[in-house]
């Protein structure tokens, strides 16, 4: 049985946003399903940036994050590794890994050579299920995670802007948007 790799970030920006090169990533929240939907594992971590340690009030109250989940955290490259362990030994199982939209991938190869890490995930095929999702509904235009869940007829559950939270709501899109 093939497994899923679901991963969402939260990053630093301010009314009006920010462009991805200037962003940091914040928080971290991943998950591992099977193809039925089922949650076998997840991660979660907050992050430090580097570039900008002071977020934004805007970046704050979006996410609900607050500066001092931030200023405990452990750097990016701290934090990747933790992942890294993590998800040792489970790439066998995983068919690839998915995000809602562009973005978090983008992110990541930004940060990976912005701060020298190597990774195995850059080996596991990206799917963009806000494309995927928009596809299989033979909708004009990609929509938001919000409202692709409810054109599901499902309803969004926890906290909007939140790593691991998001990661959960895109899985259950999943077996809604194949084929991979």
């Amino acid at each position: 049985m093939s497994n899923w790799l679901v991963i969402d970030l939260e990053a630093t920006t301010d009314e009006g946003g920010w462009p991805v090169s200037e962003m940091e990533i914040i928080e971290m929240g991943a998950c591992i399903v099977n193809a039925d939907g089922a949650e076998l594992g997840n991660f979660q971590r907050f992050v430090r940036p580097t570039r900008r340690p002071q977020i934004t009030q805007f970046c704050q109250h979006l996410t609900h994050i607050s500066q001092s989940d931030i200023d405990s955290a452990a750097t990016l490259t701290q934090v990747w590794n933790d992942f890294e362990r993590w998800l040792d030994g489970q790439h066998i199982t995983l068919s690839g890994w998915i995000s809602w939209g562009d973005y978090d991938r983008k992110q990541l190869l930004i940060e990976w050579q912005q701060h020298g890490i190597t990774t195995t995930l850059a080996l596991l095929p990206h799917h963009n299920l806000k494309r995927l999702f928009a596809r299989a509904r033979h909708l004009t235009r990609p929509v938001g995670l919000r409202t692709a869940l409810n054109l599901a007829g499902l309803h969004f559950s926890g906290q909007q802007h939140r790593a691991l939270t998001d990661a959960r709501n895109t899985a259950r899109l999943i077996s809604l948007a194949q084929p991979f």
